[in-house]
């Protein structure tokens, strides 16, 4: 066998190596399953005392609720957009409810919409705990709550560094792919 020969199976193998990552979006679909039964018991659970429930306690329950959609969305969208940008296309053309982001959003743009997600994430987790601070016989912890506050702000950052950064990509001049 040539040199040229062993080239091209290795090449062969790294490429078909990318099928690995498929049981990683296999779980992440079980993973949304599981959101899903969350967000119904928590719904569940609080329409049982919704007669009871104060305004700061149903917001509460909305952020909760909202939080659990979020990570759902984020689930989705880093399932299927790594799945289409790693794996394998999606050969769903023919579904008339096919999301529009679905084959557009590349490397760069799922990054932005992932450290998007963990803001909004973060930002209602923050929230909530600041709720909780005016119910009776909640504790406050200003230790935590401070470092809610400084993850939040170092995700905000991130955020923006991130978006700088590829901004800056997008301007610079690319360079030729190599000749083989």
């Amino acid at each position: 066998m040539t040199v040229r020969g062993l080239e091209i199976r290795f090449e062969r193998l790294l490429f078909g190596a990318r099928w690995l990552l498929a049981p990683l979006y296999a779980g992440m679909a079980l993973a949304l399953i599981a959101i899903v039964v969350v967000f119904a018991r928590e719904l569940i659970a609080e329409l049982g005392h919704l007669a009871i429930l104060t305004g700061e306690q149903a917001t509460v329950l909305a952020l909760s609720l909202i939080d659990l959609s979020l990570i759902g969305n984020l689930l989705m969208v880093v399932m299927l957009a790594g799945y289409e940008s790693f794996v394998s296309q999606l050969r769903i053309d023919m579904q008339e409810d096919r999301p529009e982001w679905l084959g557009t959003i590349d490397f760069a743009g799922l990054k932005l919409k992932v450290i998007a997600s963990i803001v909004a994430i973060s930002a209602i987790a923050l929230l909530r705990s600041f709720l909780l601070l005016g119910e009776p016989g909640v504790a406050i912890d200003e230790t935590r709550l401070r470092w809610m506050v400084v993850i939040q702000l170092t995700f905000v950052v991130s955020g923006v560094l991130l978006a700088l950064m590829d901004w800056i990509s997008s301007r610079t001049p690319s360079h030729p792919a190599p000749k083989h």
